[in-house]
């Protein structure tokens, strides 16, 4: 749980809303957490291998989201689950050779290459069905008076799931809190964003740099 305990790899955002502002925030905030809310794979009625959605930040099977739950003060927490179900390559091999082997003594001959493809899909299924779901869970802390979100995910792509599942649940855009954003809201031009000399740690005069480069502002 790194929202509550301190860990520091998170992305930050800016919520802008994407139409009118809500009215009532707690009840704004459960419908769009129940809109995208985490359902488990269900293994005996679905081939899928990946679920993900809105979860509790304290109870991750728990998708009620109460006020107490999810509210803290200012900051609306709450987590991002995602189960994969995968059956391992190496696995799913064994089985199939275990089974190649057998049918070669009952039968006199090698399988087909139809009759491996059909029994490698029934093998797949069976070991499918005693799966155990991996389930990870990315914590998500919005400041409803700042609007500044942080999601607590390492993957460029995770990231951009947890932002596209926001922004359908909420309607809002989220805006990526990182310098050249900030800037460009400021209204500061990319060639301005450079190095400055005390940054780069060296003392460097007018006359050291090229005349082409001296446009930062100075007259």
């Amino acid at each position: 749980m790194p929202v509550l305990s301190g860990a520091v790899t998170f992305s930050r955002f800016r919520s802008e809303p994407a139409g009118n502002a809500p009215s009532d925030k707690k009840r704004w905030l459960a419908k769009g957490l129940k809109s995208g809310a985490f359902e488990p794979i269900d293994l005996k009625k679905t081939e899928d291998e990946r679920a993900a959605g809105f979860v509790e930040l304290e109870n991750h099977d728990s998708i009620e989201f109460s006020t107490g739950a999810i509210l803290y003060g200012d900051y609306a927490l709450f987590g991002f689950r995602v189960d994969t179900v995968k059956v391992p390559a190496p696995v799913l091999k064994a089985e199939l050779d275990k089974w190649a082997t057998a049918f070669e003594k009952q039968n006199g001959r090698q399988p087909t290459r139809g009759e491996k493809a059909e029994n490698r899909a029934s093998l797949r299924h069976m070991l499918r069905q005693r799966a155990v779901p991996s389930t990870k869970v990315h914590d998500v802390s919005w400041n409803l008076q700042t609007q500044q979100v942080q999601i607590w995910a390492a993957s460029r792509k995770t990231v951009d799931e947890i932002l596209l599942a926001m922004e359908q649940a909420f309607e809002v855009k989220l805006q990526p809190l990182v310098p050249a954003a900030l800037a460009a809201r400021a209204g500061i031009k990319d060639e301005e964003l450079v190095p400055t000399p005390e940054l780069i740690g060296m003392e460097i005069s007018n006359s050291e740099i090229p005349s082409s480069e001296v446009s930062h502002g100075e007259a």
